[in-house]
């Protein structure tokens, strides 16, 4: 098993460990003087000038992305001049202990109180229930583009986060992130050989492409990266947080995180499509965002897609969703149709999704009483065009 990751564990470990010493005082006046020093991720927070500075380790130095391409993707950050308000899908950086950790919002749980990820950088380290944003999800600042679905978190907007806003997912990127936070939580084994180091796309919930690393073996050294960070989620859910909330948050232990999973939709595959676009209520033509899954589908790593580009895929993982139920409807929804409005109809027509959207937008279905619900189907105004799985609308 491959365990040379970068960087070293040591240097992950390191910038933990040094996150919250004081910074040095300077002993020369300035504007510099008297501010706080902030440790970037897998770095350590830089020495006050006191003679010649010591020279940084070769492993960060190995780490950074060649400086022309950091600066260009920093500088296309700071031109985005995201604003300050949390929502779903957004990137922060926050402050906790001088170090800067890195937050994708999912969802507001309770009135303020907001339920994330961890992100980071360390793509070496990546497991199978980490996401690596792409060329497409940009911009976005690189030290945090490993979301760790794996390692939920809860926290609220206060001042001394110092809470900055460096990036935003789409909607169909996000409902991706949620859908591999619903298989870590279901711990259902994937058929993946665990390989440290290893990183390629593979498919999840049947309908996304996601970029993500191999599951956790045997003295798995990620393992031990793992810890790390969840311990990180943990100090920085429940020091910033008021001691108690309304609702199940007062149901939890002392000294434990108040982020858990969230719980397993009902309904199915529907049921979980909903939840992965549906979250927070979000109003917008979910069909024609869903619609985009066909192109996440068809777009691999930068470059296109040939011959060479089924190396990197995970061969073993299905990219169907398994024992799908026959269909016996078709059917294609009218433009700007939201998901609430189509599963209520669906309900009515005793009717559940078990496959779609292809290329020319028809959903397949499964319905108790085909008869009876193409009836409800075609009398909708929601329904562009209906009809048995052999005519095809």
């Amino acid at each position: 098993m491959n365990t040379e990751l970068w960087p070293p564990l040591s240097v992950i470990r390191s910038a933990f460990q040094v996150g919250g010493a004081a910074p040095a005082a300077s002993d020369a006046g300035g504007p510099q003087a008297g501010m706080a020093v902030v440790a970037m991720p897998g770095t350590a927070p830089p020495r006050a000038a006191q003679g010649t500075a010591a020279a940084p380790p070769r492993a960060v130095l190995d780490l950074l992305l060649p400086l022309t391409e950091l600066a260009r993707r920093r500088e296309a950050v700071a031109q985005r001049a995201f604003s300050a308000r949390w929502a779903p899908g957004r990137l922060l950086s926050v402050v906790h202990e001088g170090r800067l950790l890195g937050v994708l919002l999912d969802r507001c749980i309770h009135g303020n109180l907001w339920q994330g990820w961890m992100a980071a950088g360390e793509a070496d380290w990546a497991g199978a229930y980490d996401v690596l944003l792409e060329p497409d999800d940009e911009p976005f600042e690189p030290a945090f583009g490993l979301v760790q679905a794996w390692n939920v978190l809860t926290l609220e907007p206060s001042p001394q986060l110092c809470a900055r806003v460096l990036g935003e997912v789409s909607a169909t990127r996000l409902a991706a992130i949620r859908a591999v936070h619903d298989e870590w939580a279901a711990q259902a084994p994937l058929a993946i050989a665990p390989e440290p180091g290893h990183i390629a796309l593979r498919t999840v919930g049947g309908v996304f492409s996601v970029l993500s690393g191999t599951p956790l073996g045997m003295e798995d050294p990620r393992a031990d990266y793992q810890a790390l960070y969840r311990d990180a989620a943990l100090q920085l859910s429940t020091a910033l947080q008021p001691a108690s909330h309304s609702g199940s948050a007062s149901d939890a232990a002392p000294g434990t995180s108040r982020a858990k999973p969230q719980p397993r939709p009902e309904g199915g595959w529907w049921g979980s499509i909903r939840r992965w676009f549906g979250a927070e209520g979000w109003v917008r033509p979910a069909f024609a965002v869903l619609a985009l899954v066909v192109v996440v589908q068809n777009v691999g790593l930068p470059g296109g897609r040939d011959a060479a580009d089924d190396d990197v895929r995970f061969r073993s993982v299905p990219t169907v969703p398994e024992a799908a139920p026959a269909a016996n409807l078709v059917v294609r929804w009218k433009d700007g149709v939201r998901i609430d409005e189509a599963d209520r109809l669906l309900q009515a027509a005793r009717a559940e999704v078990v496959g779609g959207p292809g290329a020319n937008g028809v959903w397949r279905l499964r319905a108790a009483d085909p008869v009876g619900g193409l009836a409800v189907l075609a009398a909708s105004p929601l329904v562009e065009s209906a009809g048995p799985v052999s005519e095809r609308p």
